[in-house]
């Protein structure tokens, strides 16, 4: 539910939505100036309201960072774009897995390419790696951390040191890259 808030004289519209799978509150700021707040099922409203409340100055700071920031890319495809991107997206991610397994030599099963407003990709437990379609838009050095980082998870399923000394192995500029990342909200 998309509710305007007027909190500290500011006019706020926060896209409030609850999830099973939320263990706790969550805000999100996109890059086109959208903010989302997803939340567990036991939390009442007014606490809803308190911690966007609490996090006021920061929403209003990211906003103001993408508003400042226009060569920051703004990703809006909908399901149109997902459909029409959706094969290249997948030729690019299946050669690049491939191109770093050779080194890696993980065991994967499926690759798959979604349309997702949050993640750029996601290892799951059944070894299955799954890519945003919006990776093509990417640089590549961006793309290549993505599939690099997803590809880790198959020997480490967590952001461990372990987890993070794999990465380096194939992405020396981690830090980096990790920072540019975080500028392409999704």
């Amino acid at each position: 539910m998309k509710r305007k808030l007027l909190i500290k004289n500011q006019n706020i519209t926060v896209d409030i939505k609850k999830s099973k799978r939320a263990k706790r509150m969550r805000i999100a700021v996109y890059c086109d100036g959208s903010v989302v707040a997803v939340h567990p099922d036991n939390i009442s409203f007014s606490k809803i309201l308190l911690i966007i409340e609490n996090k006021i100055s920061w929403i209003k700071e990211k906003i103001d960072f993408f508003n400042s920031r226009p060569n920051i890319p703004i990703f809006k495809g909908g399901k149109r774009e997902y459909i029409k991107n959706k094969d290249n997206a997948f030729e690019l991610v299946k050669n690049k897995v491939e191109y770093f397994n050779q080194f890696y030599k993980f065991h994967y099963n499926k690759i798959n390419i979604k349309n997702q407003k949050t993640r750029w990709g996601s290892c799951s437990s059944k070894k299955n790696l799954n890519f945003n379609y919006k990776i093509i838009f990417l640089s590549e050095e961006l793309q290549n951390y993505l599939i690099v980082h997803e590809l880790c998870h198959l020997k480490e399923f967590n952001h461990s040191k372990k987890f993070w000394d794999l990465v380096r192995l194939k992405i020396t500029n981690l830090n980096q890259i990790s920072k540019i990342l975080r500028k392409h909200i999704r």
